[in-house]
């Protein structure tokens, strides 16, 4: 792909690459143009910075590094959120988790909710943000992923106690409300591991043994010594994965154990509370 001089060249050598929408996306990006003047006015010209700036994304994009990655940043929860290879790329139902950790906050008057397994910090971010009564603390394992999380709740002005370690290991004797996780639940070997964006996401945060449940049956044996009673565990699981996952919830002695669907009617995520 030769260097392209003006908006509408750009467009019309990465379409057939990349796409018309992603091709766009990526030229309003290295332009610093808008939505509009890209659509509106192929004849601008591009300055020449720009030029290799989307010629390089473009080829990187056709090789399938996620648009995510090339951009360093994703949205989730209507606000931006600094994103690389180290972390897992926000995804829109995901939300869901949010949304339920936030209802099962409001039951309490100061509520202390934790998310295991942070990643970029999108969740826990976002949980601190939207629920400014409540305390939050998060926790990774992965130190690049634990840089980058603290760097958007500093760029959010999110406040938030990290943690260092696996899973519910560094946290003491601390308790929670709300025990929120978005673990690794692929199971090992699947497909899905080689195709699109997962090629370039961590594995660690992808894959969790042959059935995908192992670091779930972790979480579970683990958040009753941390959840104040009446305190609820919340996971985002894999489409396929509610029925075993409201049944390791039920045998650990959790109860009002539930599955809530996404708006593609899928089993998102699975609950329980922990009444004694």
């Amino acid at each position: 792909m030769t260097l392209p001089t003006t908006y509408g060249e750009a467009i019309a050598a990465a379409q057939p690459l990349i796409g018309l929408r992603e091709a766009r996306v990526l030229l309003r990006e290295a332009a610093g143009a808008s939505a509009a003047a890209v659509q509106a006015f192929p004849e601008r010209a591009l300055a020449p910075e720009a030029a290799r700036r989307f010629t390089d994304w473009v080829a990187r994009r056709a090789a399938g590094e996620p648009v995510a990655y090339l951009l360093g940043a994703r949205e989730f929860y209507g606000r931006m959120f600094g994103v690389g290879p180290e972390v897992l790329i926000p995804r829109p139902e995901t939300e869901l988790l949010v949304e339920l950790a936030l209802a099962k906050a409001a039951e309490f008057a100061a509520p202390r909710l934790l998310d295991l397994g942070t990643g970029s910090g999108a969740i826990a971010i976002t949980l601190a943000l939207e629920a400014p009564g409540a305390s939050v603390a998060a926790v990774e394992y992965s130190a690049a992923a634990l840089a980058r999380a603290r760097a958007n709740a500093e760029a959010l002005a999110a406040r938030i106690d990290w943690y260092s370690g696996c899973w519910l290991a560094p946290l003491g004797d601390r308790t929670f409300d709300v025990i929120v996780s978005n673990p690794p639940y692929i199971r090992a070997g699947d497909h899905h591991l080689g195709e699109g964006d997962l090629r370039f996401e961590p594995g660690s945060a992808l894959s969790s043994g042959p059935d995908g449940l192992a670091d779930i049956r972790t979480i579970i044996a683990g958040a009753p010594a941390h959840l104040a009673r009446g305190g609820w565990l919340l996971f985002e699981h894999g489409y396929d994965q509610a029925e075993p996952v409201r049944a390791l919830l039920a045998e650990a002695g959790f109860s009002a154990v539930e599955s809530v669907r996404d708006l593609a009617g899928i089993e998102r995520a699975s609950l329980g509370r922990l009444e004694n």
